[in-house]
């Protein structure tokens, strides 16, 4: 049997943290290709293709990865032809995706000395993908008459009715402090105006009968631009939002809050410290809550299961809980490159579903095309809808009116409960 009474934490990073600093910037990216595929006709074919990884340090951003591009993303010469590298691949036009980059800089709000949109450097160093992974997902099709998955991996997907948004209430409560307090610093709000874009904060939960009862841990640093801020200021600008975020969750008594226990954080972001894409992917999931296949989200088109399967995977761990099915729910699905079923499907309901998790898996199977081309049309995931995901996790967010965050969506319910025969 479970545990029932415990302790749990878990961290979530802000918009202006290094490392989502180069997620939002290569997610960026993603979202240029798929605008200007769809401009050109391209979405159709569904052939867009991007692997796009950032490096940010003190005024320097480096892009780099595969694509495949429209030919309007293509450089050409002063006489119109293409401009190809030394194996003779056409070479993208770095113009577009140093304005894609400069843009979600200026976005989060960096302007210091040290990292600004306007005057970092950026080098792109996109190139095109390989033909011999290319030929996994493309001739799938002629094989077996479906788009084959564009890599191996293992993805996981988890829900628990612990939150309204199905999520575990560490993290959801940890990325949710971190929004207020964005929202508020993007608002010109009073002096939470003078907090900067790079913040962490972390929460801990006590559980008593399995449930979230109170806080007892709160830590939050985040960068402020008023170099006479201590410890002291930081925290009487911030708590109110740290309280409205946490809401009907009580803050024990004896809750120790750790407010910037550093003192200073004047220098933040690439300035302060290098980011990379893809480091965060336990921030990005359920705050290790349930486990992770270890793939990276942020710039991969949705061929790339690594991303379209974990939300696929999320998406009916969702309705499963969402169904009454079970009070929590984790799902892993399996692939191999070329393959476009996945290898294995597991379910663990922890002991808490109404009917056995074989029975689960079957139903799964039953009620969505888990094939990588199945889960991008059940979701719609051909679209530029992947920059916002970048902060605050991918998972436990609305779904948007632009077709963001669809895996989020609870339209499975009936057909689930239908497949295992309940009411």
């Amino acid at each position: 049997m479970a545990r029932q009474d415990y302790f749990f934490t878990s961290e979530s990073v802000s918009e202006g943290h290094p490392d989502k600093v180069c997620d939002r910037i290569s997610d960026e990216i993603v979202d240029l290709i798929y605008r200007e595929a769809r401009r050109h006709g391209e979405d159709e074919k569904w052939r867009v293709r991007v692997a796009c990884e950032a490096l940010a340090t003190t005024n320097r951003v480096v892009i780099a990865g595969e694509v495949r591009v429209p030919e309007s993303m293509l450089k050409k010469d002063k006489s119109g032809n293409f401009v190809t590298d030394a194996t003779g691949h056409p070479m993208v036009n770095p113009a577009k995706f140093r304005s894609a980059a400069r843009r979600a800089i200026r976005d989060i709000g960096y302007e210091q000395n040290g990292f600004h949109w306007k005057t970092c450097r950026i080098d792109v160093l996109l190139h095109g993908q390989s033909a011999d992974i290319a030929q996994g997902v493309d001739n799938a099709a002629d094989r077996q008459g479906e788009e084959g998955a564009g890599d191996q991996g293992i993805m996981f997907g988890y829900a628990c009715n612990e939150t309204p948004e199905l999520m575990p209430a560490p993290i959801y409560y940890a990325h949710k402090i971190l929004e207020l307090l964005a929202a508020a610093r993007h608002a010109g709000e009073g002096e939470a105006a003078k907090l900067g874009p790079d913040a962490k904060s972390q929460v801990t939960v006590r559980y008593r009968n399995g449930k979230p009862s109170e806080v007892t841990q709160i830590v939050l640093s985040t960068q402020h631009l008023d170099d006479s801020w201590d410890s002291n200021k930081v925290r009487a600008v911030v708590e109110p939002y740290i309280r409205e975020a946490l809401g009907d969750l009580p803050i024990a008594a004896d809750c120790n809050w750790y407010i910037n226990p550093t003192g200073k954080f004047v220098i933040g972001g690439p300035d302060g410290d290098a980011g990379l894409t893809g480091r965060k992917i336990i921030v990005d999931t359920y705050g290790g809550a349930a486990p992770h296949g270890g793939g990276a989200f942020s710039g991969k088109d949705t061929t790339k299961v690594d991303r379209s399967a974990a939300y696929a995977a999320r998406y009916l761990a969702k309705n499963v809980v969402a169904a009454g099915i079970a009070d929590r729910c984790s799902i892993q699905l399996s692939y191999a490159i070329g393959v476009a079923q996945p290898l294995s499907v597991y379910v663990d309901t922890a002991g808490t579903g109404k009917v056995a998790d074989a029975a689960i898996e079957d139903a799964l199977r039953k009620v969505m095309d888990l094939s990588p081309t199945g889960i991008r049309r059940h979701l719609d995931l051909n679209k530029p809808i992947y920059a916002k995901t970048a902060a605050y996790g991918h998972f436990g967010r609305k779904p948007g009116r632009d077709g963001s965050f669809s895996w989020e969506k609870t339209n499975l319910v009936k057909p689930l409960k239908e497949a295992l025969g309940l009411k």
